[in-house]
């Protein structure tokens, strides 16, 4: 066995597990109806000077399926959070109560629901892509070790296997995302 070679095979299957963890930050961020606190997590407020993310200056809690609420630990931010909610592209009406914000998220129409799943299956359209994207630069690098004819299509065969493995995952994924997004 190669020491290069097998570290390269970790540093593999590292890159394509990072590209499932970024579908799957991508997925989080997909409106089900349901209230998730991780739908917030790319909304930044302009507090003190610094653009925070909401879940950093206040607590985000699910009060009933489709509704979070957010108190922030200063209430003075509060008008501040309901302004980065308009400028986002979430399409929330954010409600003030004095204290803290209340989202409620609206149940998609069939036709929205739809355009999810399509929006979805890009999502991991491009993480396959990505994961091939590391298979070709993987197989590329462990042609330029040198190895015997045999150890070579070993390892390609190695790189061959984890894509397969990921792009299941992938697909596993998107499964379940639709499944969720069809089911409301």
């Amino acid at each position: 066995m190669n020491e290069q070679a097998d570290m390269l095979l970790l540093e593999i299957e590292e890159n394509m597990q990072k590209s499932i963890e970024s579908l799957m930050r991508d997925l989080a961020a997909v409106r089900t109806g349901r209230a998730n606190p991780s739908l917030l997590d790319h909304v930044k407020v302009d507090y003190y000077g610094a653009e925070s993310p909401i879940r950093q200056i206040s607590s985000v809690t699910i009060v009933e399926g489709n509704q979070l609420y957010i108190k922030p630990f200063d209430k003075s931010i509060l008008k501040s959070i309901e302004t980065a909610i308009y400028a986002s592209d979430l399409g929330l009406n954010p409600l003030n109560d004095g204290y803290g914000i209340r989202l409620i998220l609206p149940q998609p129409t069939e036709e929205r629901r739809r355009q999810l799943v399509k929006d979805v299956d890009k999502l991991g359209e491009h993480a396959k892509i990505a994961i091939r994207n590391i298979r070709r630069d993987g197989n590329v690098h462990v042609k330029k070790l040198e190895l015997s004819e045999d150890d070579e299509k070993g390892y390609l065969e190695d790189v061959q296997s984890l894509t397969d493995q990921f792009v299941k995952k992938v697909e596993a994924e998107l499964k379940e995302k639709e499944q969720e997004l069809m089911k409301m």
